[in-house]
């Protein structure tokens, strides 16, 4: 089966230019943003304009609908104990189900956020609730995935345990159209030692398959600034952090890695590319190399 590689390129010019950035470097799958990622964009919608340009830039590449992840707004904190916040948040996240499913996006990946002062148990099902609620809101094929966390704070979703904790308040019914994904500075940032050795890697995602009863989504591949157990998400490009470059040599021989979204959410070279300059990001032509070896 086949490895669908790609980036959260950057999409000055809009996000049809994302994807031919993402295209010019040869890749097959892609993250974007809808929306500005610092506002709950709980009233944004998408210019059907914007739409056609972004299905037409897609169909000139090899990424296909499905292989497109859609990272939703980082202040979307659905494990919330304060009400007003989490109806908020919760509404962000349904819009950005709606933008994302009218853009054809095979999923929108989310960080859970922060249980502040409440009960772990009790966020998580807050987290499930927001789940069902933008599942219930927007029918479509596009899926709603957790993603784990780097342990900052009191952030929910940092262990197998807590992921599958969130997924089991979800109804059987809609569990088809969730699941999650795993970011792997997230992973080492919040205690998870991948550079051990092949088997302890291994064993780490057996850990979150069994609890969460399925494999994961998508992986968001990115080395660390920080230390094993730092909680800082800090990404690094890969072979340049604390992770190294082997851990990520033995996740791309895991069978789990087949068929689905991998993301690079390593730094760029480029931040401030011209909007109508379609090029491939120099760092991320040097990842996909990388990773394709």
């Amino acid at each position: 089966m086949t490895r669908f590689i790609g980036a959260h390129t950057i999409d000055n010019g809009g996000i049809h230019m994302a994807v031919r950035r993402a295209g010019s470097a040869g890749m097959t799958a892609l993250q974007v943003f809808t929306a500005i990622p610092k506002f709950y964009g709980d009233k944004s919608k998408i210019n059907p304009e914007r739409v056609v340009r972004f299905r037409d830039a897609l169909a000139k590449t090899k990424i296909k609908p499905e292989n497109v992840v859609v990272h939703a707004a980082y202040v979307l904190s659905v494990a919330t104990p304060d009400d007003d916040k989490w109806a908020r948040a919760s509404a962000g996240l349904a819009k950005e189900m709606e933008r994302s499913s009218t853009l054809g996006a095979g999923s929108v990946c989310f960080h859970p956020g922060s249980a502040g002062t409440s009960e772990r148990s009790a966020s998580a099902k807050r987290i499930a609730k927001a789940i069902v609620h933008a599942l219930g809101t927007v029918e479509s094929e596009t899926r709603l995935l957790v993603e784990n966390t780097a342990g900052a704070g009191q952030t929910m979703g940092r262990t197998a345990d807590e992921v599958a904790e969130i997924l089991s308040h979800v109804p059987k019914s809609l569990r088809p159209r969730t699941g999650y994904g795993l970011d792997t500075c997230h992973l080492f940032a919040s205690g998870y030692d991948l550079r051990e050795s092949k088997q302890i890697l291994t064993a780490i995602l057996d850990d979150f398959e069994e609890k969460a009863g399925e494999p994961p989504s998508f992986f968001h591949l990115n080395d660390s600034e920080g230390e094993l157990g730092s909680n800082r998400d800090r990404h690094a490009l890969l072979g340049e952090g604390q992770i190294g470059g082997k851990p990520f040599e033995w996740l791309m021989g895991d069978k789990r890695t087949q068929g689905i979204p991998l993301i690079l959410e390593t730094p760029q070279q480029n931040y401030d590319i011209a909007d109508d300059d379609d090029s491939a990001d120099p760092y991320d032509v040097r990842m996909m190399k990388l990773l394709s070896g």
